[in-house]
């Protein structure tokens, strides 16, 4: 039977359970990652291992944990379902650790799981130690056997990181009516747990792990987040709690573009907080107009939170973001982390005092502008047909009836058009099969114009 072609996509490997994701698939890459670090010629031999809610994914872990003993590391293993944050965070602060290896397919379907290596700067692996550890594949390696395994909770020091960078007095004084949406998350017995530890009353749903998350997708989107209340803003998290959705007290999905904005102005004009906005270039102009308005500097990167990591870990920043629901500040991890996202949010508004879909308006008053953003997704059979459509859109001089003024190729192609409102990012998936158009613009007459220009052009 052939091997299954390993690749890191945008972040780490990810594969259908008992088709590309199998214990033969992570042993191959368990001894890469074992090998790359061997390379490093480091004095520290400590990798914490974690793993989400799905099917088999502490039986993973626990596979992991083995192959790592046996190749001499000394291994702390999650003694629970985990976020990713909260690894990420034992990654960077742990005594004499290496890293982390992540079990997660994060907000992919159910039948999908993941790998990925955290480096022990906190965040994402950079292209460059991925491409490293693919050197690795299917090379040989002599095992030690003199590794041991612990098996230990990971969230008492991580939670009192987030008590000294969020004020929870002031949430807890200035209370928002709050529903936290498990949706069958990572997030379940760690969001909550620190909202009650800090007198904060919230609602609850769907606080129980499940290898199916429910029946839907492990994504906190409108469509999953249905315990919506008149007066009560709605949070939740994905799969492995890295990235964080919030509707306002209408029951209204707030875009993380919209929250971007609203929480780059909190830290800056109320906190303070100096330094860049690192953001993927799938972000909203929106950021922009408010950053120059408070005389903020922009970087923009590939999409991949690792971009924005790689960056922040050589810049000063007040806030780094993407468009899918990631961020985290330069107080934090260079990782993405959808709990710290929610509370972040929860101060935001407990220090103005106003509820969130007033600050909504608040922000897009004070931007002077209101965009519109959608994204069409369309599935691929072949990376031929993703050349394919590539290379027809690359062509074009004109969007629907608009022209082609700038292309930028950070990340596949982002084209502006010449109403100088409007935008489109295409680029494939780095983790489905995918291509995806990301459209952008200030009026849903528009949006919906160059919508149905995609779909009758992607075929």
């Amino acid at each position: 039977m052939e091997k299954t072609k390993i690749t890191f996509g945008t972040d780490g490997f990810r594969g259908i359970i008992a088709k590309e994701f199998t214990f033969e698939t992570v042993e191959r890459i368990i001894k890469a990652i074992c090998l790359y670090i061997d390379d490093l010629k480091t004095n520290k031999n400590t990798i914490i291992v974690g793993y989400d809610p799905r099917f088999m994914a502490s039986d993973f872990a626990q596979f992991c944990s083995e192959l790592l003993k046996k190749f001499g590391f000394s291994v702390i293993l999650s003694s629970k379902v985990v976020p990713t944050p909260i690894v990420a965070y034992c990654a960077k602060y742990y005594p004499d650790s290496i890293g982390a290896i992540m079990l997660t397919a994060s907000h992919n379907p159910k039948e999908y799981q993941g790998i990925k290596f955290i480096p022990n700067y906190g965040g994402p692996a950079t292209k460059e130690i991925t491409d490293k550890i693919l050197t690795f594949i299917d090379k040989e390696i002599i095992a030690e056997n003199n590794g041991s395994i612990a098996i230990k909770n990971l969230e008492d020091d991580y939670i009192s990181h987030l008590e000294k960078i969020i004020d929870f007095k002031l949430i807890a004084k200035n209370q928002p009516k709050i529903i936290y949406d498990g949706l069958f998350s990572s997030s379940i017995g760690y969001f909550d747990k620190i909202l009650e530890k800090n007198d904060i009353k919230f609602e609850s749903y769907n606080l129980f792990h499940s290898s199916d998350f429910g029946g839907g997708l492990p994504e906190p989107k409108e469509k999953f987040m249905k315990h919506k209340k008149n007066g009560y803003v709605v949070m939740a998290n994905d799969g492995d709690a890295d990235r964080y959705g919030v509707l306002d007290e209408d029951g209204n999905y707030v875009s993380p573009n919209i929250i971007l904005a609203m929480l780059l102005k909190y830290l800056k004009t109320d906190k303070n907080m100096q330094g860049e906005m690192i953001k993927t270039v799938g972000v909203s102009k929106l950021i922009d107009v408010v950053a120059k308005k408070i005389n903020v500097n922009t970087i923009t990167t590939p999409v991949g939170f690792k971009w924005l990591s790689q960056e922040m870990r050589k810049t000063l920043t007040i806030l780094a973001g993407e468009d899918s629901g990631g961020l985290s500040s330069g107080c934090h991890i260079p990782e993405k982390d959808g709990i710290y996202a929610n509370l972040l949010i929860l101060e935001m508004m407990a220090y103005k005092n106003k509820t969130l879909k007033e600050l909504k308006d608040e922000i897009i008053d004070f931007a002077g502008i209101e965009f519109y953003t959608d994204r069409v997704d369309i599935k691929l059979d072949n990376d031929a047909q993703a050349e394919k459509l590539k290379e027809k859109f690359s062509s074009f001089d004109s969007i629907a009836s608009f022209k082609i003024i700038e292309k930028i190729t950070i990340d596949g192609i982002k084209a502006f058009l010449d109403d100088n409102s409007s935008s489109i990012l295409i680029r494939k998936s780095g983790t489905e099969p995918l291509y995806r158009f990301y459209i952008e613009t200030d009026s849903i007459d528009k949006l919906n114009t160059i919508k149905t220009f995609i779909k009758e052009n992607a075929i």
